[in-house]
């Protein structure tokens, strides 16, 4: 296939209003600056005359059956002959003749080079009030917070990168999401980012654009935490487990033995938390859909099933004996009435010893499954 230097890829479902607008704005591009390039319509089913239109103006079309946004772009990003990409809607929000700035860092060796509307100026009108000051604003904000990601403006939809190192990270959402995993994941994979000041323009659409706040932001929100097993997961248990710990231990000496039933019921949730998060991890990582991490690694190094099954059986066989001796306590009385406060003193950390101990023996052979698959 002939390799050229840039394709300008537009996803398109029924863009008729505003695509030729935008492929002649990229075809003065790619002829104003001189580059070997050319304009691919990656079209998702049009049923306007869409095609048409792109083969009238000369565009590349590549029809992609399957359907969603990040459908549309991946069948593009494949079909492309250019070492780099630069894509955007083709609904006239962005102007394709001011592509210079993503084109220069490309050529400078960066890998994905990020539009930034907020440093470049939105419109009036040019994105609802919702998007601009919760949606990507908060969504962004935990992008940056959970991956540590460079990127101010995770959502935007102009965005130049090397197909070679674009294709590498194994991008596979089909919906509106594909713009978060190709963030997501070209941070966790190491690429070289970057971004430059964009300008957001007003549709040149009559008809409602294909993004639906509520459920699209809640994918790219679902997606973000489902990404990081830390935040869904780890975090969370490890607060759960600390804070129930505490609170047992301080209770233990206290008649509140109601709370101390919650404090041990949080060790409980919060250890099934990070047990959780250890099991995405691990799989997510052999299923290629997260990079290796050392620390996951060196404790699979560590962690044996056997280990696991003697830790589990300790914690297990002290819960059975304190539990045995709550029972002798109870036979004391003639199996009678009980004092409550000293009874579930002894009773709630058994039990939840028992449980503790329950759970990592059957984890660990969950876990052991994992590294039979490795093995």
């Amino acid at each position: 296939m002939e390799t050229l230097e840039l394709s300008i890829i537009m996803p398109c479902l029924n863009e008729a209003e505003t695509l030729a607008t935008c492929i002649e704005k990229a075809q003065w591009y790619l002829q104003e600056y001189q580059i070997q390039g050319e304009v691919l319509i990656a079209d998702n089913g049009s049923t306007d005359g869409s095609q048409d239109i792109a083969k009238r103006m000369g565009a590349r079309l590549v029809n992609v059956t399957e359907k969603g946004y990040g459908s549309a772009l991946m069948g593009g990003i494949i079909a492309a002959k250019g070492e780099f990409i630069i894509m955007a809607d083709a609904d006239d929000s962005y102007d394709f003749r001011s592509l210079n700035p993503f084109v220069e860092k490309l050529r400078e060796g960066y890998d994905l080079v990020m539009g930034n509307r907020f440093k470049g100026g939105i419109k009036p009108n040019a994105m609802p009030f919702l998007h601009r000051y919760l949606g990507n604003p908060v969504l962004t904000w935990l992008g940056k917070l959970f991956f540590k990601s460079p990127c101010n403006d995770f959502h935007c939809g102009l965005r130049g990168f090397r197909k070679r190192a674009i294709m590498s990270l194994n991008l596979r959402t089909t919906g509106m999401e594909f713009a978060s995993e190709m963030v997501v994941k070209a941070t966790l994979n190491g690429l070289k980012i970057t971004e430059v000041p964009t300008t957001l323009s007003p549709d040149g659409r009559s008809r409602k654009p294909h993004l639906r706040t509520w459920r699209d932001g809640w994918r790219h929100l679902r997606f973000l935490l489902l990404y990081s097993p830390r935040w869904l997961f780890l975090y969370p248990g490890f607060f759960l487990m600390i804070m129930g710990l505490i609170s047992t231990i301080i209770l233990l000496a206290s008649p509140r033995v109601h709370s101390l039933l919650y404090s041990a019921t949080a060790i409980i949730i919060g250890f099934q938390l990070v047990n959780f998060a250890v099991f995405t991890k691990i799989y997510a990582i052999q299923e290629g859909l997260l990079p290796n991490d050392k620390r996951v690694l060196k404790f699979k190094d560590l962690f044996s099933l056997e280990i696991g099954l003697i830790i589990g059986s300790i914690l297990f066989i002290a819960g059975l004996i304190t539990s045995i001796f709550a029972l002798f306590q109870w036979e004391a009385v003639g199996f009678g009435a009980l004092n409550p406060v000293q009874t579930m003193r002894l009773v709630i950390p058994s039990v939840t010893a028992i449980a503790l101990g329950l759970q990592i023996i059957f984890a660990s052979f969950f876990l052991s499954v994992f590294q039979l698959k490795v093995k």
